[in-house]
């Protein structure tokens, strides 16, 4: 569980970091549940922040109780907004990412969403990194960005600077490919 109360109120993103292993290829499962007001994700192939307690740098399944971005991959503290939900995205070294094709409808992919559990499925295999929600793919990318690109690294759940919030996750699952 991560929350931010009125009296606990954060200044930078923190993360509960998993430190048993490496992700390189995987496939993660796990549930979670948000506040309405809540912002947060899973960082995998990440690395930890040199003088910044409990932050990661690295891929990120972005998870909001809004679901403006759930599902979307977005890099913290690096190129920022890869692949929007319901894009599947080429990056390349020195390149804006290239849209290469849709997951689905937007909207519909939305409408899978619920204020209640959901479940949240990553497959990073090679350059290929997938975010499914409740068993829609959101995102897709293939990062061949050979500068940028992480192929192993961390793993953490992110709890987001902003107003009071809670963010839960549970029934967690981790398998190396």
């Amino acid at each position: 569980i991560g929350e931010i109360t009125p009296e606990t109120i954060l200044k930078k993103n923190s993360f509960i970091i998993w430190r048993k292993g490496i992700t390189a290829d995987f496939e993660l499962k796990l549930d979670y549940r948000i506040s309405v007001d809540g912002n947060s994700g899973v960082n995998y192939r990440s690395e930890e922040v040199k003088d910044i307690p409990f932050a990661l740098k690295g891929y990120q399944a972005d998870i909001d109780g809004k679901n403006r971005y759930t599902g979307q991959n977005y890099e913290e503290r690096g190129r920022g907004f890869l692949a929007l939900p319901g894009q599947k995205v080429l990056l390349e070294s020195d390149k804006k990412p290239i849209i290469t094709g849709a997951t689905g409808d937007v909207a519909v992919l939305k409408a899978n969403l619920t204020s209640n559990w959901n479940q949240c499925h990553i497959i990073a295999k090679g350059n290929k990194i997938q975010h499914y929600i409740n068993g829609m793919l959101m995102s897709e990318i293939i990062d061949q960005d050979s500068l940028k690109s992480k192929k192993s690294g961390l793993l953490g759940v992110q709890v987001h600077v902003g107003p009071p919030m809670k963010v839960e996750y549970k029934n967690i699952r981790f398998k190396k490919l």
